[in-house]
């Protein structure tokens, strides 16, 4: 029986988002090598899948294709960062401004609750090195509910896509913290509840140039602490 394409187009799909995943949080390491034959017998999957999976990483800069080489995770750089958190600025922040000249109740509403469950939330996972999942899900849909009244499926996407890129640097960045000698680890610097505490009020009382600096700021604020750990 000969198996059916849509089938294997959303094997791939959940793959994809599992491998994504696994690069985010760092299980697949920076510049490590994806042999084909190892990802299917870890993932419990075909190699058609597989590939289809990698190739669509390849396209979003998670995963690299070489030539006769096969497929490797992204490297990681101070350099790529600095560029991530510069382009991010440039699509959130427009996306953030529609939001609030075209942001509704429901925009408003959607918002709050976001931002009410993050603030719940500890960040880093009890017991073990990195962040919460929990934490990160909320952070996720909070950020999402920050620009989601823009009115751009395009800013939305590269929003997500560069989110992600950002939150693969946060989970090295902690995870490496965590596992520093108890001396030699960075003393907190930031308020990170009250950064979002910042920026709902300002998207909420529809004041947007405060709002994009503050969110252009809290991003700036991310990068240099994650530089000055991996420096």
């Amino acid at each position: 029986m000969q198996a059916d394409p849509s089938n294997s187009r959303t094997m791939a799909s959940s793959l994809a988002a599992s491998l994504r995943s696994d690069i985010i949080r760092g299980t697949l390491a920076p510049g490590s090598r994806l042999p084909i034959k190892e990802l299917c017998e870890r993932y419990d999957v075909s190699a058609i899948p597989m590939r289809e999976a990698l190739s669509r990483l390849a396209t979003s800069g998670f995963v690299v294709a070489e030539d006769q080489r096969g497929f490797r995770v992204a490297d990681v750089s101070p350099e790529e960062l600095a560029d991530i958190t510069e382009t991010r600025i440039h699509v959130e922040y427009e996306a953030l401004r529609r939001s609030i000249a075209h942001g509704g109740l429901d925009w408003e509403e959607k918002l709050a609750g976001a931002h009410h469950r993050l603030s719940r939330l500890p960040m880093l996972a009890e017991g073990r090195a990195g962040v919460s999942e929990d934490w990160e899900r909320a952070h996720v849909a909070f950020h999402s509910a920050l620009i989601g009244g823009c009115r751009s499926k395009w800013l939305l996407t590269l929003a997500e896509l560069l989110r992600d890129q950002t939150a693969r640097y946060r989970h090295l960045s902690v995870a490496g913290e965590m596992h520093a000698p108890k001396g030699k680890r960075a003393t907190p610097v930031r308020d990170v509840p009250a950064e979002h505490q910042q920026i709902v009020e300002a998207a909420l009382a529809r004041d947007a140039q405060r709002a994009c600096l503050l969110l252009a700021e809290h991003f700036k604020a991310t990068t240099q602490l994650v530089l000055g750990k991996n420096g």
